[in-house]
């Protein structure tokens, strides 16, 4: 197939358009039934596939055949809707040839026929034969592949100076050994919440304003405090981490503030971690686990911008930004007399919350395929997917630990895999799989069983009533519906056990009262529906 044949036609700024030079003007002087763009796409950086006015694959490049596990040859000919799971009105190509207009930039999240799903960016050309429409180019970019080459693009070791002089100043950078290991380049997803975390903190790094990072164990709150730094113009300084929850409180003084000869016995001349990150970062983690004693210590170190190490009497300036960190949400520690409110204003002149995973199903697919690519490359496999039933499990999953959590599922189905290519159901961790022991190497939609004390209420045991139809969000099937009726009795009997008592049905089901209210929102449960009602007077 030769782009030559093709007699381009008038129709705006498509780069295929004849108001731009043929490739018999480029090349005057060659045949140009002997030149083929074919090779160069091939070669491209970006998958393509070209197709017939009908919606028949004529061409998919090698780059496309590797991001869907495809192989030409077996979807030559084929429209696009029996080669991918898709609406045949919602596929672009479709859209391109109905409308005979170009689409760009258009983000699409798609499945081959073989399950494997992608997130990917879709740039549609139509192609014209005088004013014909005759088919189209598409050209589509996994944002696996994107989020790999603007890691490399960003790291200096892999920059190309074309101009020796402009090497000046980078290379500092690259040699920079400052306690980081991420920027801003390095987290994953695109959900609304989490793209305006980033943007209020891209827009703090320029400010010596103190920022308060707030989110639940894994989500990236050193992520975040890194990228901070590295954005800054701090960046070529000391960045200084300290987990406040696990340094016992009679020692954490002395590591913060430093310490004297002679404050106590054996004390030496020795510097905290506030002159150690003078003139960088310090990062204090989990903030709001500091006694209430230390907490008005540090309050004044903040206020008159100097520390005083223990057992000594002159003061130190302090030239840092700080940064920390909170698990909980810092007005209920305020409330509950565990935190100091002047602290608070202090420390959060800039406050930024931190979506949990399961506000961000979104980012689910990229965050595996993340994940997915990383062990690969440590444990030498040759993982590409998950399972559909895999799929449904993480998209249902409360993920308590956050996508911490999930990169040590990931990590540990990974152990298990062998030499499979897709990870199933019996391949991941007890706790997330929750498999019957006979069904173990089934990869089906197995019953969701939350954990009870030994001999109570297991789904085995579930009454004939269940088969009843319970209310469910919108959008539930297969999968997922099943495991969310199984899941909504279970809670309803508890509840009713427990005659609406939240706490305790907790207890009873083994989960924290924060993730039972959770699931209560989530299915539309009234738990003061389970009360008994009071008899009259």
């Amino acid at each position: 197939m030769m782009f030559k044949e093709v007699n381009m036609s008038d129709s705006g700024s498509d780069p295929f358009d004849s108001a731009l030079p043929g490739l018999e003007h480029l090349f005057p002087n060659v045949d140009p039934s002997t030149i083929s763009l074919l090779p160069i796409l091939d070669r491209f950086h970006e998958g393509v596939i070209v197709t017939d006015a009908s919606g028949a694959i004529l061409y998919m490049n090698a780059l496309q055949e590797q991001m869907d596990d495809l192989k030409f040859s077996d979807v030559r000919g084929k429209k696009v809707g029996e080669v991918y799971r898709v609406d045949e009105d919602q596929s672009p190509v479709t859209r391109c040839l109905r409308t005979g207009e170009r689409i760009e930039n258009l983000a699409c999240f798609y499945r081959t026929r073989r399950g494997k799903v992608v997130n990917s960016l879709h740039n549609v050309i139509p192609l014209r034969a005088g004013r014909d429409l005759i088919g189209t180019v598409c050209f589509i970019r996994a944002y696996s592949l994107m989020e790999k080459e603007l890691k490399s693009a960003s790291d200096p070791e892999n920059t190309n100076y074309i101009r020796k002089r402009d090497r000046v100043g980078r290379e500092g950078i690259k040699r920079l050994k400052n306690g980081t290991r991420y920027r801003f380049g390095d987290i994953i997803g695109t959900s609304p919440d989490l793209l305006a975390a980033i943007e209020v903190a891209t827009l703090s790094a320029g400010s010596p304003s103190t920022v308060m990072l707030y989110g639940e164990t894994g989500t990236g709150k050193e992520l975040f405090a890194q990228s901070i730094h590295n954005k800054s113009r701090r960046r070529n300084k000391q960045y200084v981490a300290l987990n406040c929850a696990a340094i016992p409180e009679n020692l954490l003084e002395g590591i913060l503030f430093g310490t004297a000869k002679g404050a106590f016995t054996g004390a030496t001349d020795k510097a905290g971690l506030f002159e150690r990150a003078s003139g960088g970062t310090l990062f204090l983690d989990e903030i709001n686990s500091m006694s209430m004693g230390l907490q008005a210590k540090l309050l004044r170190a903040l206020q008159e911008r100097k520390i005083r190490r223990v057992g000594a009497l002159d003061e130190i300036p302090l030239d840092l930004k700080i940064i920390s960190s909170v698990n909980e949400d810092p007005h209920q520690a305020v409330k509950s007399g565990r935190f100091r409110a002047d602290l608070l204003y202090r420390l959060g002149v800039v406050f930024i919350r931190i979506p949990p995973l399961r506000e961000r199903q979104a980012d689910m697919d990229a965050l595996v395929d993340y994940f997915i690519e990383k062990y690969n490359r440590i444990m030498d496999r040759r993982v590409k997917s998950v399972s559909d039933a895999v799929n449904a499990l993480f998209r249902t999953h409360d993920w308590p630990g956050n996508v911490r959590e999930l990169e040590h599922v990931i990590e540990g189905a990974m152990n298990l895999v062998k030499k499979h290519a897709t990870i199933r159901r019996s391949h991941l961790s007890i706790h997330m799989g929750d498999l019957h022991p006979a069904r173990a190497g089934q990869d089906a939609a197995m019953p969701f069983t939350l954990a009870f004390p030994a001999g109570e209420h297991t789904l085995q045991e579930l009454p004939e009533k269940l088969s009843a139809p319970l209310p469910l969000p919108p959008g539930e099937a297969g999968l997922v519906h099943s495991r969310s009726r199984h899941e909504i009795h279970i809670i309803r009997q508890a509840l009713g056990q427990t005659r609406g008592n939240v706490a305790r049905a907790a207890r009873q089901l083994k989960l924290s009262p924060q993730l039972l209210h959770y699931k209560l929102k989530k299915y539309g449960i009234d738990a003061k529906s389970f009360k008994p009602l009071m008899s009259p007077p």
